[in-house]
């Protein structure tokens, strides 16, 4: 028996939740992954799955050895690939976690240009949460966007860029509204924006100025007859002429580069989130994560200002 691969076998087994798709993830035979399994059961001499016509679970034993064995597993993984830096190859599995939003309107688009960089690579993309402000553990490298207060955590986090709230409807909808100069015309708008805004008493608007000086304005908060705590439902609204909406710089640039929608009051800015790409605090990161940090600097500048309004970043 070989007791890695048996390993292996059942890590994915519990992964995939069958032993079917086991099988369709390692490209084998049911008959290999059922045997592979009992194999394992055997040389332990115990039970570590319930097995029915329906569903699998693990075992109290079972539930215990997987723990293990997935440090094992990503120790061995670990070691090779270490080993393998001084090939100057990058390989293995890389597991990257960022809020929806982002990963649909960014980074999704770019993970296949790295993919590419290194055919090696098995690259797992996750869901977090879009308030996480620590590192995902599941994950080797997480995206956070957050604002503008500190992050806070015993973790390393590295700058990629900031993205901007900005103000943007249909050409549509402007024709058919009162025309916008300043904040406080916004009050004779639909304002659409997720629920989080709302947990503010004002929002705060900062303007240069004309001659350079800087102005302030505030706006009690008002919602619309649709609110959401999904951004991009808000985004939609908008697109279908219904308001105003306040959304991420990267959740709009497409919009914004085509003409769909158009900024409003572009001279006042309304708030600023800062993106960054975090790691857990380790004396040595893979390769492959390092990589793939120095590949998201490069794409989204690692400064402190917005690529999307730039147009730098598609």
């Amino acid at each position: 028996m070989d007791e890695l691969k048996t390993m292996r076998t059942f890590v994915k087994v519990v992964d995939e939740g069958s032993f079917a798709g086991a099988a369709r993830a390692l490209n084998v035979a049911n008959s290999v992954v059922t045997r592979a399994v009992a194999e394992l059961e055997e040389s332990l001499k115990s039970r570590l799955l319930n097995r029915t016509t329906r569903a699998l679970s693990l075992t109290d034993v079972g539930t215990q050895y997987l723990e293990r064995v997935r440090s094992i597993l990503e120790d061995i993984d670990d070691a090779n690939n270490q080993a393998s830096e001084a090939t100057g190859m990058v390989r293995g599995q890389l597991r990257v976690a960022a809020p929806q939003e982002f990963l649909t309107a960014s980074l999704a688009r770019l993970v296949p240009r790295f993919a590419q960089r290194h055919p090696g690579l098995n690259i797992q993309l996750l869901l977090s949460s879009p308030e996480a402000a620590v590192p995902d553990d599941a994950a080797d490298v997480t995206v956070l966007v957050h604002n503008p207060d500190p992050l806070d955590g015993n973790f390393v986090a590295r700058l990629l860029a900031h993205a901007e709230v900005v103000l943007c409807a249909t050409p549509e909808y402007l024709r058919q509204h009162a025309p916008i100069a300043k904040p406080e015309d916004l009050l004779q708008h639909t304002i659409l924006v997720p629920e989080s805004a709302f947990e503010r008493k004002v929002w705060l608007f900062h303007s240069d100025g004309r001659d350079g000086t800087p102005e302030t304005a505030t706006l009690q908060p008002q919602r619309s007859a649709i609110t959401s705590h999904n951004a991009s439902v808000l985004i939609a609204a908008a697109r279908g002429h219904f308001g105003i909406a306040g959304a991420l710089s990267l959740n709009v640039a497409d919009d914004l580069q085509a003409g769909t929608l158009q900024r409003v009051l572009p001279a006042w800015a309304a708030a600023s989130y800062r993106v960054y790409a975090a790691v857990p605090s380790r004396n040595h990161l893979p390769r492959r994560t390092r990589a793939f940090i120095e590949f998201l600097v490069e794409q989204y500048g690692g400064e402190a200002r917005d690529p999307w309004l730039d147009g730098k970043v598609r």
